[in-house]
């Protein structure tokens, strides 16, 4: 019998596909947002005896997607699970620079992806699961620049400041519910995950200057050695999904908890 049910987006590499590796835990149910699917992840599911779902999927359609995870959710038995974990990670930076350097396609499919898809498939996560028993919590991987704002990255910092500020609401909103006599409150969680050696790092190192005066700050970190390995940092935050005060303060820092 499987006890806990995990979801997961932007699973495929980076970050995202070190937290998928490490969520192969025995009693798992895990699914998968992503545009592709993991390389490997289906084989390790497998030696490992973990229920995997791999959903290729354009979260920048995020109404279909969440729609569609909503009406697999409601397939299961409100019973079944002792546990259920919605973890927001999957994100798009644009063009590095100043807003006006970018499309506005560009830009609205970074906002769709990182902030829209995480308001809809924690609506959807929440709704769903209202009556199950699990203790539900809900991740949102955000970002150091979504509080503290640095030129060039205005549509990414305004992402991971929405998340932030989406997140404070929703445990606000879940923590009035349960007061209210409905059932147990869903734990939020926004964390910043640290400086972590991803793509994402390479691209702000690799920025015209001009558009981004931050670069050498970044790229003083690689040259430095204080990136963090995309490993590490998942064994710590799937470590963190599990404390038990996790959600007592719903703005979070992996280098601080």
């Amino acid at each position: 019998m499987n006890h806990r049910l995990v979801i997961l987006t932007g699973a495929s590499r980076g970050l995202g596909a070190a937290l998928a590796e490490q969520l192969l835990q025995p009693g798992t149910v895990l699914l998968c947002l992503s545009r592709q699917r993991h390389p490997t992840l289906a084989q390790q599911a497998a030696q490992a005896q973990v229920d995997l779902e791999e959903w290729p999927r354009d979260l920048s359609d995020s109404v279909a997607v969440a729609d569609e995870v909503e009406h697999w959710l409601r397939g299961f038995d409100a019973q079944r699970f002792d546990q259920a974990l919605l973890i927001n990670n999957a994100g798009v930076i644009p063009t590095v620079g100043p807003v006006t350097g970018s499309s506005n396609a560009e830009l609205s499919a970074a906002l769709r992806v990182g902030l829209e898809a995480t308001v809809l498939l924690t609506a959807s996560f929440l709704r769903s699961t209202a009556a199950w028993r699990a203790d539900r919590r809900v991740l949102n991987i955000s970002s150091g620049l979504g509080r503290h704002a640095i030129a060039g990255s205005a549509l990414y910092c305004g992402v991971k400041a929405g998340m932030d500020h989406f997140s404070r609401t929703v445990a606000l909103d879940e923590a009035h519910r349960a007061g209210s006599g409905g059932p147990a409150a869903a734990r939020i969680v926004s964390l910043a995950p640290g400086v972590v050696d991803t793509d994402m790092q390479q691209q702000l190192r690799s920025a015209d200057p001009d558009g981004f005066p931050a670069r050498d700050n970044f790229e003083r970190l690689h040259a430095n050695g204080q990136l963090v390995s995309a490993a590490a940092t998942a064994a710590r935050i799937v470590a963190y999904l599990q404390r038990a005060d996790f959600g007592a303060e719903p703005l979070a820092d992996i280098r601080l908890v």
